[in-house]
């Protein structure tokens, strides 16, 4: 590749989340000499270290010197740049999948070979995000079949690192998500690991709902760990929940999500991808997957959750996992607390068994350790018992404050200082919750972004509901965002289905 020009670099200060930008003026002359455009992708090398980049071109900004590059946050940190230093400018090479993506638009199988090229030059932000959501939308629906997303799943676990647990069981539970406040995942670590089995947990951080499970953990302990600090826990107390964005583990999934998730297409095959390569990138072996059913849920219905399950559990065979499929009520939102301080005491309240727990996600917990338990356990059937023992007894609470106290120290979770309170307008008995409007109101909120915004519900479906009656509280950190999700909740259709009473 021919090398072009070089010019300075300056951080620009601009969160573009994963993808690499570089921002260049329009009367710069590297970009008059080169015919970079918009959207160009360009790449720089700096001390040995080289990306592709998205151009953006600025007119009439005089933030940025005249011949100098400006890079996004994603881009300053993976060239481990300086103010000042050069970086080198050319026409990086066509990326070598676009034939192989071109062929998946028209038809054609996916064999591994062009699942790892397609998936190396992701990683290498060699694709631009019309090269991948050209891909994507090529293999939305069910155009990925079995063998497609088994190599797909190989190549997206190959382009990372693998985790090493020296042998043995090591045990692992996901959610395919759609369910606000299913924030079970602490509570099955803390009893699985009391129960003296290995579950090193990497979670996620919210993309479109109000919590993730990395976002409602480090309101309790910090989770942004690294390999070895997370091998430390593990070691002393048998699990973990941290973030895995931060653990090179699976580097294309939030890469190919980040396109995805705006096009909104369901496609089993890159659920099944996205969900397997980041636990046998994991190291896990034994796994259960909690599969949330529901009108509003990401599976609606008992078809849907057929077919995502047996891709799944196809998909986990051929890269030798052990899989369990739990499918569970997805009608409605679990616990109280929507937003990641209020996920955060449910938990607390159900591993402390609180008389005012959610009993929901209690159950559900327990549900899923237990069956947990039983396949690691070779299918016993005493897994249940076995969780609700350790709950119950304290074991689970003392592993949790143990597990957060390893990852660098326990916090109480707090409360957001506005708040309003939100009552029905008509009577009769509470049918249902739309779990996607009660996720949006929390957002607007602030959720996740604001620790302790969200929102608390305070009836469930069944209970019986009068003119007046409480529905649910907003919780917000500032008073515009308490604001902005009020609006957005009195301008439309209520999220709580009240009819006839029984």
């Amino acid at each position: 590749m021919e090398t072009v020009h070089s010019i300075p670099l300056v951080r620009a200060g601009i969160d573009t989340y994963r993808q690499p930008v570089v921002y260049m003026r329009s009367d710069c002359h590297l970009c008059r000499a080169e015919g970079f455009s918009a959207l160009t992708q360009v790449e720089i090398a700096l001390g040995g270290r080289s990306i592709i980049a998205a151009l953006n071109v600025l007119t009439g900004a005089d933030w940025l010197a005249h011949d100098t590059a400006a890079l996004s946050e994603a881009a300053w940190r993976a060239l481990a740049a300086s103010e000042g230093a050069l970086g080198i400018f050319s026409h990086p090479e066509p990326p070598a999948s676009a034939s192989a993506i071109r062929a998946k638009v028209y038809g054609q199988r996916l064999d591994l070979a062009a699942c790892e090229a397609i998936i190396s030059d992701t990683v290498a932000h060699r694709l631009s995000d019309l090269d991948i959501a050209a891909f994507i939308t090529a293999g939305a629906g069910d155009r990925l079949d079995t063998e497609e997303t088994i190599a797909l799943t190989r190549a997206m676990q190959r382009a990372g690192k693998t985790l090493d647990w020296g042998g043995g069981m090591v045990l692992d539970k996901h959610c395919v998500g759609g369910l606000p406040g299913n924030r079970t995942t602490p509570i099955v670590v803390a009893i699985v690991a009391a129960a003296g089995f290995r579950i090193p947990k990497t979670s996620s951080r919210a993309i479109t709902s109000p919590a993730g499970t990395a976002d409602t953990m480090e309101v309790l302990a910090p989770v942004a760990l690294d390999i070895p600090a997370m091998r430390r826990v593990v070691d002393a107390e048998g699990g973990c929940v941290v973030w895995g964005g931060s653990l090179d583990l699976s580097p294309a999934d939030d890469l190919l999500i980040r396109v995805e998730r705006p096009l909104d297409f369901d496609s089993d095959g890159q659920l099944a991808a996205s969900v397997l390569s980041k636990k046998a990138s994991a190291g896990s072996t034994h796994v259960i997957i909690d599969m949330p059913v529901g009108p509003t849920a990401k599976v609606r219905s008992a078809e849907a959750a057929k077919a995502l399950s047996d891709r799944l559990l196809a998909v986990g065979n051929a890269i030798g996992l052990s899989l369990r499929i739990h499918c569970s009520d997805g009608t409605a939102p679990v616990g109280r607390g929507i937003g990641p301080s209020l996920e955060a005491r449910d938990l607390l309240k159900v591993l402390q068994c609180e008389p005012d727990a959610p009993q929901d996600l209690r159950s559900r917990s327990l549900d899923l350790a237990g069956a947990l338990l039983d396949l690691a356990r070779s299918n016993d059937c005493h897994g249940r018992a076995l969780a609700e023992q350790l709950l119950h007894n304290g074991a689970a609470a003392t592993k949790f404050q143990a597990i957060c106290e390893a990852q660098g120290g326990f916090r109480e979770p707090g409360l957001a200082p506005h708040r309003s309170l939100e009552c029905a307008q008509s009577a009769g008995r509470l049918a249902a919750i739309d779990n996607r409007r009660i996720a949006k109101i929390a957002k607007l909120a602030g959720a996740p972004g604001r620790q302790r915004a969200g929102l608390l519900l305070l009836v469930q479906p069944g209970d019986s509901i009068e003119v007046g009656t409480p529905l649910y509280e907003i919780h917000a950190e500032t008073p515009g965002e308490l604001v902005w999700a009020q609006d957005y909740a009195r301008s439309g259709p209520s999220p709580f289905q009240i009819g006839d009473p029984a």
